[in-house]
């Protein structure tokens, strides 16, 4: 799931972006441009309008996408310098314990700049890895505001600590959050809680599936729990709508893509939570403990992301300087670098939002950074690469892309909400 704003507007607005100085208006400006194209007295313009508002503030507290696949695909050497959106800042800081290379995480959504950030400090300067699992596994401790205060909040930029220190609607502190289950805050985390609240309702537990013991007992009560829930008229209705998926990111643009040619939304929701629920051992995925459990599991054998891995820590301790977070938009991101100067790029679902002259422009700058041999990853919604035919034939002409090994690829990733993966490799 992407971090929002990663397509710009026009080139007006392309050198205050690089400078780091983006002010709110401007960024929102930026989701509009990404998200508005249609009037806003009309049904899809207010969808539109309506998914900007949702996409505020913090949004994803955790990244969906398997970092696994990502590191697979990436095939990271030594001094490899990556770009990728940030969201919520998993995927990066995992690419850096797995190989010694350079990581630029971009984002427009100051929320996950801030929670970017509050990760780099926090591996820098937490004094244990215990208070580092403390902090991002359990996210549930009082300790964890004191740590904040004592080793942290110092050693972050002004916007930054200002962001934690600052009040959310309900007047709480930020920082706070970790000491009330993190991963519950958010649009994401809220959006869990609501099918949580709706599953209850029909006296259903999404939560029963983490005390299976066998694949076979997790597909057993996904049928018994959770299946029975998208044939119900009132849920099918409910989920037809785009506004539904907002907390998904899942912007109106989007919504007719991932629906495909299955004709209703709720056959694609239950097919594809199914394949988190059951196409995975749950001591192998992460992913199902947050959707099922809303949350990591917090025992010494939890699946975890390997950024929050007890045996990475020391070697990403030893690394993080060799990240930074950057507040600007993908495309201008690349507009302000010198050719030939990256090897891989990481674009989460963003395209998907991204009209076809974005998507040229985006493209342009990837073949002008890239050195030979640079990869580039993406997911969509649907099962299809969405390039061809939308970005001219002479830069797709430059890229190996492998359909077979992206099929294979999405079937692997323990995420299990995408509908494909693509790597495009530049030819040297």
């Amino acid at each position: 799931m992407a971090g929002i704003d990663e397509v710009p507007i026009n080139e007006a607005t392309i050198a205050t972006a690089a400078a780091g100085n983006m002010t709110g208006r401007s960024r929102h400006a930026r989701l509009r441009g990404a998200v508005h194209r249609h009037k806003a007295a009309s049904r899809a313009g207010l969808q539109e309008r309506l998914f900007t508002l949702a996409f505020s503030g913090l949004v994803y507290p955790q990244i969906w996408e398997d970092p696994i696949i990502d590191l697979e695909a990436l095939a990271l050497r030594k001094g490899d310098h990556v770009v990728a959106i940030a969201s919520g800042g998993c995927n990066v800081l995992s690419y850096l314990a797995s190989a010694d290379i350079r990581v630029t995480a971009i984002d427009l959504n100051p929320a996950h700049v801030a929670l970017n950030n509050l990760k780099l400090a926090a591996v820098a300067h937490l004094p244990s890895y215990s208070a580092f699992r403390r902090f991002f596994v359990d996210a549930a401790a009082p300790e964890n505001e004191i740590a904040y205060r004592t080793y942290l909040r110092d050693q972050l930029d002004a916007a930054t600590r200002n962001y934690w220190d600052g009040r959310d609607l309900m007047g709480r502190r930020r920082i706070g959050y970790f000491g009330r289950r993190f991963y519950r805050h958010g649009l994401l985390g809220r959006f869990i809680g609501a099918g949580h609240l709706l599953a209850r309702a029909h006296g259903r537990d999404p939560r029963r599936i983490l005390a299976a013991k066998t694949r076979e007992e997790q597909r057993r009560i996904y049928e018994r729990e959770l299946a029975p829930l998208f044939e119900k008229r009132h849920v099918r209705w409910l989920v037809d709508r785009p506004a539904a998926l907002f907390g998904l990111g899942i912007p109106p643009s989007q919504f007719e893509a991932l629906k495909g040619d299955a004709g209703h939304m709720a056959d694609v929701l239950s097919a594809r939570l199914r394949r988190l629920a059951c196409d995975f051992d749950l001591n192998c995925n992460y992913f199902a403990w947050q959707a099922f459990g809303r949350g990591y599991r917090t025992d010494a054998h939890a699946p975890l992301p390997p950024y929050l891995a007890i045996e990475n820590f020391p070697v990403l301790k030893s690394r993080i300087a060799n990240a930074d977070v950057v507040n600007a938009s993908f495309t201008e991101h690349l507009a302000a670098l010198p050719a030939a100067s990256r090897d891989a790029y990481v674009l989460l679902d963003a395209q998907d939002w991204m009209t076809d002259e974005q998507l040229s422009r985006l493209w342009s700058e990837i073949v002008r950074t890239a050195r030979p041999g640079a990869r580039v990853i993406f997911r969509t919604a649907g099962e299809e690469t969405i390039l061809p035919g939308r970005v001219a034939d002479q830069i797709l002409s430059r890229f190996d892309y492998d359909a077979a090994a992206g099929r294979e690829m999405t079937a692997r990733d323990r995420s299990a909400i995408y509908g494909g993966f693509h790597l495009y490799t530049l030819a040297r």
